[in-house]
């Protein structure tokens, strides 16, 4: 453990270590000009940056501004009392998952994947289930154990479960990279509570969600097993997924 972990307050850096210099960007409802290149600056001062430089801005059409903003900001954070969702299952390479579905299920695994709502970015949903991955990784076509069903973009809620009850679905993962008024809190909420009225107690498929926008730490918050953010490998969702159906059996 470093010394910032320790407990140490930290602060900052930008040009020199505990300057407290960060950069900010961010869109105002104003056309460009110098007028709204102050009320970027104002708003940052009111954030806690003083001084606060705009160092670009660039028009959005012809009603909006694109700003970056730089300056100093005099707040510490302590590391010690950041609260974050740990890793609380090893991490399989293929050949170990293939092994434990065939011993915990005897049976290939089912999963079925989807974008719901509107959302139509299945970069991610691929990334996690195509066989080209994603960040070296084989995505979860590739494990032998695995039976993947991609709906891809814009899949009902209703369409998702029917699918899943066919399937007979194991896993459920659903991407949303879409979040403009919290759409993917919504949509979410939403899929959860539709699987939980159609399937009796305790055998509903695991319900992971991932995006960019999700809070790791909201799974329970939103009816279901897994949070995901950015950054995540199929290799850890084939070990999660794994993990969780063999505490599901040995329960």
């Amino acid at each position: 453990m470093s010394s910032n972990e320790a407990g140490h307050l930290v602060r900052p850096y930008g040009d020199t270590t505990g300057d407290g210099m960060v950069q900010l960007s961010f869109t105002l409802p104003l056309p460009h000009s110098k007028v709204a290149e102050g009320a970027a600056a104002q708003l940052a001062n009111k954030m806690g940056m003083d001084p606060a430089m705009v160092v670009h801005a660039r028009p959005m059409g012809s009603d909006f501004t694109f700003f970056v903003v730089y300056g100093r900001v005099h707040h510490l954070v302590d590391p010690s009392t950041v609260e974050v969702v740990e890793r609380d299952y090893p991490l399989l390479t293929p050949k170990e998952v293939n092994a434990q579905v065939k011993e915990v299920l005897r049976r290939r695994l089912v999963v079925v994947g989807a974008c719901i709502g509107t959302d139509a970015h299945t970069v991610g949903i691929d990334a996690i289930l195509n066989i080209k991955g994603f960040a070296g990784e084989k995505g979860l076509e590739y494990y032998r154990e695995i039976k993947v069903v991609n709906l891809g973009a814009q899949v009902s809620v209703p369409d998702l479960v029917e699918v899943a009850r066919q399937e007979k679905a194991d896993a459920v993962l659903v991407s949303q990279v879409v979040t403009q008024r919290d759409a993917h809190l919504l949509n979410t909420r939403e899929m959860s509570a539709a699987f939980r009225e159609s399937y009796p107690r305790g055998t509903a498929p695991l319900l992971v969600v991932g995006g960019p926008r999700f809070d790791e730490g909201a799974a329970a918050e939103l009816g279901v097993d897994r949070v995901f953010s950015r950054g995540t490998t199929p290799g850890e969702v084939a070990s999660f997924l794994v993990h969780r159906l063999s505490q599901r059996k040995e329960g």
